[in-house]
């Protein structure tokens, strides 16, 4: 049987290399982004570019949108040039965005009417975990649509998970989003605490990454510290966001988050700085600060 025809929405950091895995995967992509010179890359690895939502969702069995937030998920699937009023009924439409449960039920509800199927299916892992395939996928919606859709999630990920209705998977990503904010700040405070201290920084890391310390952030951001090196895998700004989606969704349903709340004050000065645009680990920087050392 042929490959379900996809419509990919946004190609930024993220987006852009899971469109292109899908691509080796020998699905036919049909791309749209809001900066048309990100399309290049797609057509040079064999999609095609669309020149509007409504032209990349014609024709498309599957549409897939990876975009930062809820206003650019909503505008994108509502209206009569979105995704609700263009894709044919039995579309899988599967939103990859970090958004609110909320918006994501919401959205269900309101693509039902169309008879288009929804899944909230958001992502960790990052830029270098987008381009190795190595996503891990939290996936919320209807359990017949996501076995249907988990062949061509396997291209994207390695650990994709049915977490249960509509807006578990968006619920389980706000999870993931705080603990992987604290987890940097945390790593942060280690990193200069133990420069302070005059202990060889890599030495140092080496041997908490061996032990019950060892996470994947220190993993992943370990050569950001070291090297204050801070180019974006994931922005501050985009953690920021996601911070207000995790205290919010707290609040509604009367979990506390004490040292959440505090890390999402810590990401926000970290943007209020200035900082927005830089790799969540540039946390680091506000503990430099504050720890009187010069960035």
């Amino acid at each position: 049987m042929a490959l379900p025809r996809i419509a990919w929405i946004g190609l930024g950091i993220m987006g852009s290399p899971m469109a292109g895995n899908l691509l080796k995967a020998g699905y036919r992509v049909t791309g749209y982004t809001l900066e048309p010179h990100k399309l290049d890359r797609l057509a040079a690895n064999g999609g095609t570019p669309a020149a509007s939502v409504r032209d990349a969702v014609r024709g498309a069995d599957v549409v897939v949108t990876m975009v930062p937030a809820d206003p650019h998920v909503t505008a994108i699937a509502y209206g009569d040039d979105g995704v609700l009023a263009n894709a044919a009924p039995g579309t899988l439409f599967i939103d990859m965005s970090s958004i609110t449960p909320r918006t994501s039920a919401d959205l269900a509800r309101a693509a039902a009417t169309h008879g288009v199927r929804v899944l909230d299916a958001p992502v960790s892992g990052g830029e270098a975990g987008a381009v190795e395939g190595t996503l891990s996928i939290m996936v919320g919606g209807d359990e017949a649509d996501f076995a249907e859709a988990r062949p061509l999630l396997e291209a994207l990920g390695a650990t994709i998970v049915h977490c249960g209705p509509h807006g578990s998977g968006q619920t389980v990503k706000a999870a993931n989003q705080l603990i992987v904010a604290a987890n940097i700040q945390a790593c942060a405070e280690a990193v200069v605490f133990l420069r302070k201290s005059g202990v060889d920084l890599t030495a140092a890391l080496e041997v908490l990454g061996g032990g019950l310390a060892a996470s994947a952030v220190l993993a992943r951001k370990q050569h950001n510290f070291l090297a204050h090196d801070f180019a974006p895998g994931f922005r501050i700004d985009l953690h920021h966001k996601d911070m207000g989606i995790v205290t919010a969704a707290a609040r509604e349903v009367g979990a506390a988050l004490p040292l959440g709340a505090v890390v999402a004050t810590l990401v926000a000065a970290a943007r209020d700085r200035g900082d927005g645009d830089l790799d969540h680990s540039a946390l680091l920087r506000g503990v430099e600060g504050l720890s009187g050392i010069a960035s």
